[in-house]
């Protein structure tokens, strides 16, 4: 048996198809030597996958990133990264090499990436793929903080409640924030400050968040974070540190005495519930956090009755 894993093993290091695997937090755990040369790693290096995009982003090597803010764009494909049990897509390479990825998810998290060479396809179908690409993009994001947009955001939510449903005891938690006197903001700094500020936090919320959480902005000054496999009082907590990272941040850099702060709500998935009812309970505890002073994050705490379930 030894012989035979020996044998696997030799023929996944020496294959000309790309195999990456990464753990929950997104970091490289194990690469073969096709996927190290294609992203210049060398043997037993384990970056994170942002780490290892903006290594090569630097060096003008690896993925060929066509966008003029490199950390727009990566907040874009984290927020698809990882999201759903398997995606497939099309990249393209600074060598001019084009590759076909993809990505594999376990409910623990970790993911493996397999990556097959297509630079021979037709140049017609590439360009049909990147087209059809771009359009879901589109669909799925947010177009001024580059993050999942709300009918990306309340799908997940569902496939989540959903698969709730047929287990036991499942744990998922939501948290709704939205940013105080908001308003304020732009009527004194400007709506261009005001959008600094909404980017501001969805970058500090990227940076923080697991890959199976799902964030995107769903209206105005509003945020949803869908929290799989949190229970109400891990939810609750996390908030809480999002909002300590809130209030002492500096958003603009030409203004540094300005901060912000925001408020969030919490709510816990129950038996029965719809993306509507769960998300209406969040919403409520937002709204007594706005009327209990601001800057804070409450839990729900309606019972069944007040649902007006039985």
């Amino acid at each position: 048996m030894d012989s035979i894993y020996e044998t696997f093993a030799d023929l996944v290091e020496h294959s000309d198809v790309l195999l990456a695997l990464y753990d929950e937090t997104d970091r490289l755990r194990l690469a073969n030597d096709a996927f190290r040369r294609t992203f210049h790693l060398s043997p037993g290096e384990t970056p994170s996958w942002t780490e290892l995009m903006r290594r090569n982003h630097g060096a003008f090597k690896g993925t060929a990133i066509q966008a003029a803010d490199l950390e727009a764009w990566l907040t874009s494909a984290q927020s698809r990264r990882g999201k759903t049990p398997f995606r497939a897509y099309e990249t393209d390479l600074v060598d001019g090499r084009w590759l076909w990825m993809t990505e594999t998810v376990r409910p623990n998290g970790w993911m493996l990436c397999i990556a097959s060479e297509i630079t021979d396809l037709r140049r017609e179908e590439r360009l049909l793929r990147q087209d059809l690409d771009l359009a879901m993009r589109a669909a799925q994001t947010d177009e001024l903080t580059s993050t999942a947009n709300r009918r990306f955001v309340f799908g997940r939510l569902e496939a989540l409640i959903n698969a709730a449903a047929l287990i036991p005891d499942s744990a998922l938690s939501i948290c709704l924030f939205d940013i105080d006197l908001f308003k304020s903001i732009n009527d004194r700094f400007g709506h261009q400050a005001g959008d600094m500020v909404l980017r501001h936090f969805t970058n500090l919320v990227h940076r923080v968040i697991r890959r199976t959480d799902c964030f995107g902005r769903i209206g105005g000054e509003e945020f949803m974070l869908v929290m799989p496999g949190s229970p109400s009082e891990n939810a609750l907590a996390f908030a809480g540190h999002l909002l300590a990272f809130a209030r002492a941040a500096q958003p603009l850099p030409d203004r540094p005495a300005v901060n912000y702060t925001c408020s969030a709500g919490v709510a816990a998935y129950r038996p029965g519930d719809t993306a509507a009812a769960l998300y209406g309970r969040a919403d409520r505890a937002l709204y007594r956090a706005k009327a209990e002073g601001r800057d804070r994050a409450l839990l729900s705490t309606e019972t069944l009755s007040a649902t007006g379930r039985s």
